[in-house]
């Protein structure tokens, strides 16, 4: 089971699609977005983009459609591969699907015991057991603190470091038991989560495949052109902010001589749109979720 995806019409809506235009969905998943896309769409193209080999299996049998089994990192090489160098829009529904986290073999969940996984895509060799079992004590803090914001960061990688002489940390079970001491009282369960996000984004380069997308999706689009990111935790939402706001990741601005920030995107959101009190109340995974749109500037102008 996919998830459903997250404010739908206002995802698709933003898009402003256009007949006949060439739109990209980088997180195709159980293709809920781009389902509505083609919906909307007279003639056109979709192309979509997943790294996860069981997203595949949700492919949809129509002329206008074209799914890519990669990372959206990729994005400009296979857009050129399949002559699609310029677009009309591109939406991302970032982080991990339901599905992803109800399969207890894939490893992205605290709930289920299984392996230490995280993969998004199964053709990468390192896993999150790479990571517990490998990493020096700095490199696992590093990760704990940056991607968990975990302020126990050391303690819990010593605590790893230790435990592993013993034995190879191998599931979720047995890494939950070596840090169940470090856990706070009553908020077990947003701890562990800090810790699955942490070595998730690591094991995926997650943030660093964002950066990469935002510079490429610049790019390939089209003066007037749209983009819409949903996200689902501060790290991902600051990246998208700050490059829609300044076209860096530092969000410092530049200005011309007439005092003009020099950014390629003009945002349409203010402030992030957020979902409806009704839509929560069905859709948990809505709840975090922040959607930002932004227009390609006229190079011109």
């Amino acid at each position: 089971m996919y998830h459903n995806p997250v404010m739908l019409k206002e995802s698709v809506d933003g898009l402003n699609i256009k007949p006949g235009g060439v739109y990209v969905d980088v997180t195709f998943g159980g293709g809920g977005h781009s389902k509505a896309i083609l919906d909307r769409m007279e003639g056109g193209r979709l192309i979509a983009f997943d790294q996860d080999s069981d997203a595949l299996v949700n492919a949809f049998d129509d002329a206008r459609f074209t799914l890519i089994h990669q990372n959206f990192k990729y994005l400009k090489n296979f857009l050129r591969l399949h002559q699609a160098s310029k677009i009309d829009g591109l939406i991302a529904d970032l982080g991990v699907s339901s599905h992803q986290f109800d399969i207890p073999e894939r490893g992205f969940s605290t709930r289920y015991d299984g392996e230490l996984d995280a993969r998004m895509d199964k053709r990468n060799e390192r896993t999150a057991a790479t990571l517990i079992n490998t990493y020096p004590l700095n490199d696992l803090a590093r990760i704990f603190r940056l991607y968990g914001e975990l302020k126990n960061a050391y303690r819990i990688s010593k605590k790893i470091v230790e435990a592993r002489t013993t034995a190879p940390i191998n599931t979720v079970d047995e890494l939950k038991a070596c840090l169940a001491p470090h856990a706070p009282r009553h908020r077990e369960n947003k701890f562990y989560a800090q810790v699955f996000q942490a070595l998730r984004i690591e094991v995926n380069e997650e943030l660093d495949a964002l950066e990469s997308l935002l510079k490429q999706s610049v790019e390939v689009l089209k003066p007037g052109g749209r983009l819409v990111f949903l996200s689902y935790h501060s790290l991902e939402d600051r990246l998208v902010k700050n490059f829609i706001k300044a076209g860096n990741f530092d969000g410092e601005l530049e200005k011309d001589f007439y005092g003009n920030i020099i950014s390629p995107l003009r945002s349409l959101t203010r402030k992030p749109l957020i979902a409806s009190e009704d839509e929560i109340e069905t859709n948990n995974r809505a709840r975090s979720a922040k959607l930002r749109i932004a227009i390609k500037k006229d190079e011109l102008k």
